[in-house]
């Protein structure tokens, strides 16, 4: 049995205090599709992250095909599996996003707290 690589404390730091996410998802082909800049958020040993615009985004429809992708964020760039979220990890993501990017507009929080928003909720796993 393959065990899931962790993130490094190095790693998770970094991506915790970069304020926004590269993100390119595997097409079909294997081949990566265009970046995406997004916000990202900590919980604990896991980093998540959620389409502003619901399902309906291109970025996050892109994610759909392979569940797998290339992130770059404050000089870690590494493979990751992309990983439906669980419902129950949302409060503690919504927490997440609200502390970290409490300094940004009310409405744009509320977006990304949204239940539109939540229901994207993906975890991103190294590979």
């Amino acid at each position: 049995m393959t065990s899931t690589p962790a993130w490094t404390s190095q790693e998770l730091d970094s991506i915790e205090h970069a304020e926004e996410l590269e993100i390119a998802s595997r097409r079909r082909d294997g081949e990566l599709g265009g970046r995406r800049t997004i916000w990202v958020v900590r919980v604990g040993d896991s980093v998540y992250v959620r389409s502003v615009n619901g399902a309906a985004s291109d970025w996050y429809r892109g994610t759909r095909a392979r569940q797998e992708g290339r992130i770059q964020a404050d000089g870690v760039g590494k493979d990751v599996t992309i990983v439906d979220a669980d419902d129950e990890a949302n409060d503690a993501v919504d927490t997440a996003y609200r502390a970290k990017y409490g300094h940004y507009a009310a409405y744009i929080l509320k977006a990304i707290t949204s239940p539109e928003a939540s229901s994207t909720t993906m975890r991103l796993e190294p590979r």
